[in-house]
């Protein structure tokens, strides 16, 4: 990372040297203007209103042009030598708390690291006391040859700087709202707050992208490949607003179904796991209960047909008894028989 800026934050009799690095890195595509009918690139001139003539770089100044027509000319000499008390400073002006500063004087973003090891017990002693305190300090800096006003706070471990705009130069928003006769009703704030929270809903801000840069980016591949330009369905604008209540409801409704579309696949997903998972646990239920039944029927034709072999081995023995008794009476008459004789 490129150091922008080498310095000090002072408040106080106490010193802090640090550097300066941007916290911002823009992303996007550079066109360049060329000419439509060959892509030739097109170069712009410093041509001299006054002689005609293409200026070097080194040649060009800066000048004010008054009601009359009258032009001061102000040199590179002339600006490096105007008294800019914070060129190398972050003068601390005074420590306030963070709300009292309107996000709407804020403007570009600045990493501030110690500059050396000296500078690391001062550095953490700031941070820690803005830490401990809530606050942040209102500072002032030159960077590039103009001065400017500058907050600093603590962001993580870092401290950080954000520039700002002077008190005059934030516009006076006076009769841009509307007028304070309108009012709205219970029922619409409900509607209102229903939607925020509907929106709001596993909302990833590090998931965002820029899609026309995407979409500008498929354009010129598709250019340098030859191929057609990819069509992108661009969203229509909203029609005015007429019945309130019913375009709360809709936007409802439109953020619901968004919203089930993106969970739609790993809901599907887990109920199809679920639903395999079900039919595993009821097939082996079946096979468990197609076994237990299988089991008892073969015990009951066991048991059956042992009853049946003890009957049948009774049956024999009762079978046997009688024989055994029908033969004694016969032996008994035969024995008196030859008694008589």
């Amino acid at each position: 990372m490129r150091t922008m800026w080498k310095g000090a934050i002072g408040f106080g009799l106490v010193s802090v040297p640090v550097k300066l690095y941007s916290a911002i890195q823009e992303h996007g595509i550079r066109l360049h203007q060329v000419h439509d009918a060959d892509g030739g690139r097109i170069h712009l001139k410093r041509v001299c209103d006054a002689c005609g003539k293409e200026i070097d770089y080194e040649h060009v100044a800066r000048g004010f042009e008054d009601d009359e027509g009258n032009t001061a000319v102000v040199t590179q000499t002339d600006l490096a030598g105007l008294p800019l008390p914070s060129k190398k400073l972050i003068d601390v002006l005074a420590f306030v708390d963070s709300d009292r500063i309107d996000a709407l004087q804020l403007d570009n973003a600045y990493y501030l690291a110690p500059d050396n090891a000296a500078a690391n017990k001062p550095y953490v002693l700031l941070r820690e006391t803005l830490k401990q305190t809530e606050r942040v300090a209102v500072t002032k800096i030159a960077l590039r040859t103009r001065e400017s006003l500058a907050l600093l706070r603590v962001h993580g471990e870092l401290l950080t700087l954000h520039t700002m705009y002077w008190p005059d130069e934030i516009r006076d928003a006076g009769g841009l709202a509307p007028p304070s006769s309108v009012t709205v009703r219970p029922q619409e704030l409900k509607m209102a707050t229903s939607l925020m929270d509907t929106l709001s809903e596993d909302f990833d801000l590090s998931a965002l992208e820029d899609e026309y840069e995407i979409a500008l980016g498929e354009l010129i591949s598709a250019h340098l490949d030859h191929r057609p330009a990819p069509k992108k369905a661009v969203a229509a604008a909203p029609d005015n607003v007429i019945d309130l209540m019913a375009a709360l409801q809709a936007s409802i409704d439109d953020a619901g179904r968004k919203g089930g579309e993106a969970k739609a696949a790993p809901r599907a997903k887990k109920a199809a796991g679920a639903e395999q998972k079900k039919r595993t646990t009821a097939k082996k239920a079946t096979s468990s209960a197609t076994a237990k039944k299988t089991g008892t029927a073969k015990t009951a034709a066991a048991k059956k047909s042992t009853a049946t072999k003890s009957t049948a081995t009774k049956s024999t023995a009762t079978k046997s008894t009688a024989s055994k008794s029908a033969r004694k009476p016969a032996a008994a008459k035969k024995t008196s028989g030859r008694r008589a004789g």
